[in-house]
């Protein structure tokens, strides 16, 4: 026995080596063994391919519902910022119709937020109608390309055939602010129209009265020369505070006037003395007292008032000559001393005249002397002709108060005159301005719809089934050592999603948008108050992740620039309304993120599927007619009816008005896809 075991093994050991036999052996051992490695590896790897290709497939799918998911972004952007930008112009063109150096170039903005409106309605119809197209032939589309990726994977030894599947197969979408009301402009052009007539008729009213009231600041205290002021400073002795001076009729006020005479005339009746020790002189200062304390009763309860809509004066004009002092109690008053004489009761100008001998008599009015009731002092010759004389040569001439204070009480009877036809217009325009209001309001409702929601066909994802050809090993691997692999028809399963890639200012699917067409249109365009306008359109649209931050500086640039001109009352009241409005809108912010595929695990979409087919994925794939590169015959062949859909060879969504004019037409070359997949040119 055990020489018979060593015999066995000397064939494969000798002392010391191996046998040439054990050498051979192992060498045929290592060989097959090779081949067979070689040949699983290859076989392996291209079962693998089948699995690549369904990735790639699935993937191509999905990129279709990313590339719809930015297109209908887009649209909806640029419809809710289109019409927003349009509103904030034409809000902004309303106000500066009530400003003057504004109004000018108010219609023109007004004009060009309506036009902004208009291409609003147009593009909101024209992109419901594309979307709505563009979503039911969504599911042949992601077939179509998913289709073409696949056929792509091939090769000159073996052939893929596959397509992808938009899961649900249904739409979910809602674009209220695309599919609802129009925005209308004719409520806000007849508004428009309307506050601006009123607004040209208030201007002109208020110019009237700027001019009115420069003519009475002008003979209070604004002209060169001689006027109140300067009088008052050389015929009294009046402070500063009693006497002020103003450089511009804007700060200056009526009333500034009425307390100056009032100081003036209390200063000249409380100093007021005869020139000389002459009776003359006596009778000269007595009469200058009585029209001086005529005066002040004259302007003690003078006043300019502006209230509940209507200004009123009750300053009046002072006697200018005898004439018209026999109008006034200068005349009629009995205020003057009288004696009893021999000739009679006898009027004098004051108890210290000589020509007073007798008893004291009452009290008389200088009416009473030209009546013959009292006769005249036959030393002092005092009457009513005396009175009529002291106003009579100050307000002939420019050297006396009397001069400009007349100029002032006359201008300040047409300010007020002016101004109360101003007050009427100003609550016509006030009307005005809310009908405005109220139609901005109206059209501003229209675009405070909710925001869309974006569910297409494959929302929750796109599958793919994918099946390759039989394939014969290449001839390096045909040998003696190991039978000669081959591979039946396989197939395989895949699924992709859209995951957000975040988004950024600048990195977002608006802003690359605005880029394109800023550089295609070359942007700018400025128009009335507005220096560019496809500027203002472009930063509402980039903004619209966050509209109303956007919004709130854009009313803040807007209304801000036009508080820097200046406003008056109805124009602040109509800017807060619109600028409050605008603010209150309150959108809520929208993930501007840009999407992309990514696979999954085919089971998280399959579970939303709502083809029944679709219940049996792996049983469908035995149903691809291998070879196939029509996405119709496909999804027949898969159960999956998507419907007959016309697929042109380009496909507008929309028309992208341009707020300077024109439009560009977004644009899917449906061809490039179908007809690839289809084997077209």
């Amino acid at each position: 026995m055990e020489r018979g075991r060593s015999a066995g093994i000397d064939l494969f050991l000798e002392d010391g080596a191996y046998t040439t036999l054990t050498s051979a052996v192992s060498i045929l051992v290592i060989l097959s063994l090779l081949f067979a490695i070689a040949s699983g590896i290859w076989s392996m790897s291209r079962a693998g391919d089948t699995q690549v290709a369904a990735d790639v497939t699935a993937l191509a799918g999905a990129n279709v519902v990313s590339s719809y998911h930015t297109a209908a972004t887009v649209l909806d952007a640029s419809v809710l910022s289109m019409g927003l930008a349009g509103l904030c112009v034409t809000g902004a063109g309303l106000v500066g119709l009530l400003i003057p150096g504004v109004n000018a170039v108010a219609p023109q903005t007004i004009n060009a937020g309506l036009r902004m409106l208009e291409a609003r309605n147009k593009l909101a119809t024209s992109a419901s109608k594309g979307l709505k197209a563009l979503e039911s032939s969504l599911p042949l589309v992601i077939a179509a390309n998913g289709t073409r990726a696949c056929a792509a994977q091939g090769s000159d030894e073996v052939v893929f055939t596959g397509t992808a599947l938009a899961v649900p197969l249904s739409s979910g979408s809602d674009f209220p602010a695309l599919e609802g009301e129009q925005v209308s402009t004719e409520g806000i052009e007849s508004a428009a129209g309307e506050l601006d007539e009123a607004a040209q008729e208030l201007a002109a009213a208020a110019e009237e009265t700027a001019k009115a009231k420069e003519e009475a600041w002008l003979a209070d205290c604004g002209s060169d020369g001689r006027n109140m002021q300067e009088r008052a400073g050389k015929l009294s002795a009046l402070s500063g505070a009693e006497n002020p001076d103003y450089a511009s009729s804007i700060t200056w006020e009526p009333e500034v006037a009425l307390n100056r005479t009032r100081s003036y005339y209390a200063w000249r009746l409380e100093h007021d003395e005869p020139e000389n020790a002459s009776v003359e002189a006596a009778a000269d200062s007595a009469a200058r007292k009585a029209f001086y304390r005529y005066a002040v009763d004259h302007f003690r309860s003078a006043h300019v008032v502006e209230s509940g809509g209507r200004v009123t004066s009750t300053a009046e004009l002072l006697p200018r000559n005898t004439d018209e002092v026999r109008k006034t109690t200068l005349y009629t008053e009995s205020v003057w001393p009288t004696t009893r004489e021999g000739s009679g009761l006898v009027l004098h100008y004051g108890e210290a005249c000589p020509g007073a001998e007798g008893a004291a008599g009452p009290l008389r009015s200088l009416a009473d002397v030209e009546t013959g009731a009292v006769r005249e002092c036959p030393v002092c010759h005092f009457g009513i002709g005396d009175v009529g004389r002291v106003p009579a040569a100050s307000t002939s001439i420019d050297n006396g108060y009397e001069y400009h204070l007349r100029a002032f009480t006359e201008a300040l009877d047409a300010y007020v005159s002016c101004r109360n036809r101003e007050l009427e217009l100003e609550r016509a325009a006030q009307g005005a301005a809310e009908t405005a209001g109220d139609a901005f309001d109206e059209a501003l409702s229209v675009l405070s719809t909710k925001r869309p929601r974006i569910a297409p066909p494959g929302r929750y994802g796109v599958v793919s089934l994918v099946v390759s050809s039989e394939l014969s090993s290449p001839d390096g691997l045909d040998s003696t050592f190991a039978e000669s692999p081959s591979l039946s028809r396989r197939g395989a399963l895949s699924a992709a999603v859209l995951a957000p890639d975040a988004a950024t200012n600048t990195n977002n699917v608006l802003s690359s948008f605005f880029s394109s067409l800023e550089h295609r249109t070359g942007g700018g365009g400025a128009v009335g108050l507005i220096d560019d306008v496809m500027g203002l359109w472009g930063s509402l649209l980039v903004s619209y992740g966050d509209v109303s931050a956007g919004l709130s500086a854009l009313m803040d640039d807007l209304i801000g620039g036009l508080s820097a001109v200046g406003m008056g009352p109805i124009a602040s009241w109509l800017s807060d309304r619109i600028d409050s409005a605008v603010r209150g809108l309150g959108f809520e912010p929208v993930d501007l993120s840009s999407l992309k595929p990514v696979l999954t695990d085919s089971g998280n979409v399959l579970s939303h599927a709502d083809v029944p087919a679709l219940a049996n994925a792996q049983e469908l794939l035995r149903s691809i007619p291998l070879g196939t590169t029509d996405p119709s015959a496909l999804l027949q062949a898969l159960q999956y009816e998507v419907g007959e859909e016309v697929l042109s060879a380009s496909f507008t969504i929309a028309e992208i008005p341009l707020p300077g004019g024109g439009s560009i037409p977004l644009t899917i070359r449906l061809s490039d896809v179908v007809g690839s997949a289809e084997g077209k040119p």
